[in-house]
């Protein structure tokens, strides 16, 4: 007879009986020590196929640079999401990782003189490490006091930029060479850097996708779902949650070093704890706990900082008053909302 350890099942809660946060079906028992087979959902691969479709044609059709900073967002949401979404940790700290891998990049480009493809890994090691000491100081705390110390190390990371001789204090680290990537790819023309861009998006996607549909996702789901519960079963949630609490400060470092290549620029907005609280609106917007809502959430704030731009201060209300009418609207967002209509997971 099969014992209670011998398998791993999410908990049965509100949220899984409607399908779980943004819409997403409860997984089926995982046996431990034996790789679970998760296909991919038909209507997942369409979706991601016409996602891939449409951006390889948009830059044909709309403003490169604008698509840039979109899909550069986008996988910094997509990875904000990894943790609150499938982990059920709020963090209002994000903000460090975004930025502290775009000064790293900068700055490796400019005075280090590195190719762009070696400033942005830099980035990426540099964000991944602070991840390892920033997670491992706070994935113990909980709720509310969890957010608010990774708000405290945020500004810890904050002022240290405003201080630094390196950081550029309040002008940042201007006119970052674009360079040639892998000695072939000439970024300083702006479709060539889009595509680098897209393919480096694409790649941080699938890692959340396969994080997400893997064992290990199913053991987050897990723990999201009855922390106690996964205790019980022999899992050590920590360890699980610091995991993907680096994988979500690595890739968000991606997105940030990725961006200071793009705008040849890095300065304390990235830093700024008020970017840790944009990328909560895109990920709710979208969709917490879906796969593509990050993406369209991020595509939508864009958007609106873009093309409302010329109402000037006026455009934090106007998108404040936005974000309401959505919220109210589509409680899972727009892409739960979305695979509900549709009854299936998006």
């Amino acid at each position: 007879m099969t014992g209670p350890i011998d398998r791993i099942e999410t908990v049965p809660s509100r949220n899984a009986r409607r399908g779980g946060v943004g819409g997403e079906a409860s997984s089926p028992p995982t046996s431990i020590g034996k790789a679970a087979r998760i296909s991919v959902p038909p209507h997942q691969l369409a979706a991601f196929a016409v996602m891939v479709v449409v951006l390889i044609v948009a830059p044909f059709l709309v403003y490169p640079v604008f698509l840039m900073k979109a899909l550069c967002f986008a996988l910094f949401a997509c990875a904000f999401n990894l943790l609150i979404g499938y982990v059920g940790l709020l963090s209002f700290g994000h903000a460090a990782f975004l930025g502290s891998a775009g000064y790293a990049s900068a700055y490796t480009a400019k005075v280090w003189g590195l190719p762009p493809e070696l400033a942005i890994v830099f980035g990426t090691a540099v964000a991944c490490a602070l991840g390892v000491i920033i997670g491992a100081l706070t994935i113990r705390s909980r709720g509310i006091y969890f957010a608010n110390i990774t708000l405290a190390f945020a500004q810890m990371i904050f002022f240290f930029s405003v201080q630094a001789k390196f950081t550029g204090g309040e002008d940042g680290i201007q006119a970052v060479p674009r360079g040639t990537m892998l000695g072939v790819f000439d970024l300083r023309q702006n479709y060539t850097i889009y595509f680098v861009v897209l393919a480096i998006f694409l790649l941080g996607f699938l890692v959340i996708y396969r994080t997400i549909h893997s064992p290990f996702g199913q053991v987050l789901k897990a723990i999201r779902e009855n922390e106690p519960r996964a205790t019980s079963l022999g899992f050590q949630p920590e360890h699980y949650k610091l995991i993907a609490f680096v994988i979500s400060a690595t890739l968000s470092g991606t997105a940030g070093a990725t961006k200071a290549i793009v705008f040849q620029l890095a300065s304390l907005t990235d830093v700024h704890w008020t970017m840790s609280g944009e990328v909560v609106l895109m990920t709710l917007l979208g969709g917490m706990g879906t796969v593509f809502g990050p993406v369209v959430g991020a595509f939508l704030m864009i958007s609106l900082e873009h093309y409302l731009a010329q109402l000037g201060s006026w455009l934090t209300i106007v998108q404040g008053g936005i974000f309401i009418v959505c919220v109210l609207t589509f409680r899972r967002g727009v892409v739960g909302e979305l695979g509900r209509l549709l009854r299936k997971p998006l």
